[in-house]
């Protein structure tokens, strides 16, 4: 369907619960569990040999008041310079292997989502639209990639260092550890106050995101039918209000996230004046030593420190932890059951199939009209038939049903003796090729980009193939021949070589129904007639459906059925219905004056 067809604004794909992305994320930490465990060793061994020095520190204070000699207070001068070169290494180690540990978890999460994807039925992805699953695959990834060298390491070693300094206020005395420890509810209450609404406020921004995406993504792929039909403006409109939502809630989480420091900062406050005023009334009660009082402070410092980062990382850390849930949640996605070289379905390899659509009736979740109603067409073994009428009459969604991409709410499509309700994805595919505008050339050789059709044809073979399509002359051109790069990085490739190379794969595969929808629409003017010829050798000997985008393509299938709001209003040849004198003449008519 193109850009601009009516359709609802598409569902999303399914995003993980908190508590399934921990468990996702813990299960993964089993499956390496040597890693993970030096991880935790080096970051505690990090956190208490940074606390250390403070507790030698007070008792440096002691030593000088009570008159020690110098030799003791040299030794805990060394002991604190051991400590302090030891800790560097060991938060050294750590922050590499907690590096090493979540990009072995994004690996895993990245290989995971994609084959997710592309495990996933054609319909939902033609559901949730390509912006969302994009920037899932995207923008999640890339969140969650710098989130691992930034925030995921701050948050996990200063949380460690915060429990071990806590205990070593506890350890100087339990009264001044009550102290600084009477902090923690603030910090807890600021962590309360802004978890809750934060987390929901950044799946609503990563959510603005994949809109703009789809936006982007939609008025790009059908910028042809834009500009015919003057919609450049509605486009640019939608497209700036997703962007303009974006950048909304872009300055609405910077806002709230500098309320959240601003609690932070009052905890602080709240801690340090209860560990001076604490240690003022033991040192005045001789309940407590100058060293234990001098170290208190600092060791809460200590403390405010990795609390500080915490809270200024937790933006990063929160943005990421968004990420993850989506991320999981495709995982979840339901996929297709693959019976990939099920003999029952596969066709034999020189017998066309009849098509034959019966009451077809089909509507989007989430929409009360149907797009398709009631519609009833056939076309005989061998046979082809075009559609043609008004955008948003229906005609992509019914080519991508024929072609077993989606289930309709009634009705049937049957495929020779197969209703492909009853199939897998790959049982249909094996019966049915879809061609459609969006074509794709993968970077690399051109004779890999064409062996996605055919994995083990020969050299030989997809030469053939080209031959077929017309596009062997180009080809033998080209610097290397098939082994030529193509894509990106590669030989440029115009829309007709492009459309080529598409055609060439669909002869490659030889399912005995083909599909083309507006698939050489992108290719321009210059090779129509060229690529119309090409498309009825790709398809010679199979059963053809062709959403016409030029009436030149209708011509030449055997009959052609009119779409209207969903049904077909007209069937029969081209001269039939230019003598009928209905839509499909008042389109002829219009579509000869304009050329």
């Amino acid at each position: 369907m193109s850009a601009i067809d009516a359709r609802p604004a598409p569902t999303t794909l399914r995003t993980a619960t908190g508590g399934e992305a921990t468990r996702w994320v813990a299960a993964h930490c089993r499956q390496i569990p040597w890693l993970a465990a030096f991880t935790v060793l080096t970051t505690v061994a990090g956190a208490a040999l940074q606390v250390l020095p403070l507790l030698l520190l007070g008792r440096v204070v002691d030593g000088v008041v009570a008159g020690d000699s110098r030799s003791v207070l040299v030794t805990v001068g060394v002991l604190m310079g051991a400590a302090a070169l030891l800790g560097a290494a060991a938060t050294a180690a750590s922050t590499y292997l907690i590096g090493r540990l979540g990009a072995d978890l994004l690996a895993r999460l990245r290989e995971g989502a994609v084959r997710a994807v592309l495990g996933m039925p054609s319909a939902r992805i033609e559901q949730v639209g390509r912006g969302d699953v994009l920037s899932r695959v995207g923008d999640d990834v890339a969140v969650m990639s710098k989130g691992i060298r930034t925030a995921v390491p701050t948050v996990f070693s200063a949380g460690v260092l915060v429990v071990i300094a806590t205990v070593g206020m506890f350890g100087l005395d339990w009264r001044l550890g009550l102290a600084g420890a009477a902090a923690l509810p603030a910090y807890a209450l600021a962590l309360r106050w802004y978890l809750p609404r934060s987390a929901p406020l950044y799946r609503k921004q990563r959510v603005a995101q994949a809109d703009r995406a789809q936006a982007l993504i939609s008025g790009l792929n059908g910028i042809d039918t834009v500009r015919a039909y003057r919609l450049e403006d509605a486009v640019r409109e939608q497209v700036t209000r997703e962007s303009w939502r974006v950048r909304n809630l872009g300055i609405e989480v910077f806002r709230f996230f500098g309320r959240f420091v601003g609690r932070e900062n009052r905890a602080e406050f709240i801690g340090l004046v209860l560990i001076l005023v604490v240690g003022y009334f033991l040192l005045e009660a001789d309940a407590a030593s100058l060293g234990e009082v001098s170290a208190a402070p600092l060791m809460f410092h200590r403390l405010f420190t990795p609390l500080g980062a915490i809270m200024f990382t937790f933006d990063e850390a929160q943005k990421s932890g968004a990420s993850l849930t989506r991320l999981v949640g495709v995982l979840g996605e339901p996929a297709e059951d693959r019976l990939v070289g099920d003999e029952s379905v596969a066709p034999a390899a020189t017998a066309p199939y009849p098509v034959t659509v019966e009451g077809l009736t089909f509507s989007y979740p989430d929409t009360e009209e149907p797009v398709l109603r009631e519609v009833n067409l056939s076309i005989p073994a061998g046979g082809s038939l075009a559609l043609v009428g008004a955008t948003g009459a229906g005609k992509s969604t019914l080519a991508a049903l024929i072609a077993g991409i989606g289930t309709p709410q009634a009705g049937s499509v049957r495929i020779g003796s197969h209703d492909l309700a009853e199939l897998d994805e790959a049982g249909a595919r094996a019966l049915v090729s879809i061609l459609t505008q969006e074509t794709h050339v993968f970077s690399g050789p051109l004779a890999d980009d064409l062996r996605l059709a055919a994995p083990e044809a020969s050299d030989a073979r997809l030469l053939e193939a080209l031959r077929v399509v017309g596009a062997d002359g180009w080809v033998e051109l080209l610097p290397d021949g098939l082994n030529t790069m193509v894509g990106e990085g590669g030989e440029r490739l115009d829309g007709t070589k492009v459309a080529h190379i598409a055609l060439a794969r669909l002869e490659l595969g030889r399912s005995p129904v083909v599909v083309l929808d507006e698939s050489t629409a992108e290719a321009g003017s210059e090779g129509a007639a060229e690529l119309d010829r090409a498309v009825l050798a790709a398809c010679a000997g199979r059963t053809a459906l062709f959403v016409a985008h030029r009436l030149t393509q209708a011509m030449a299938a055997d009959r052609i059925a009119v779409l209207d709001a969903g049904r077909v209003v007209e069937e029969g040849t081209h001269a039939d219905l230019v003598a009928m004198g209905g839509q499909y003449a008042r389109l002829w008519r219009a579509w000869r004056e304009g050329s």
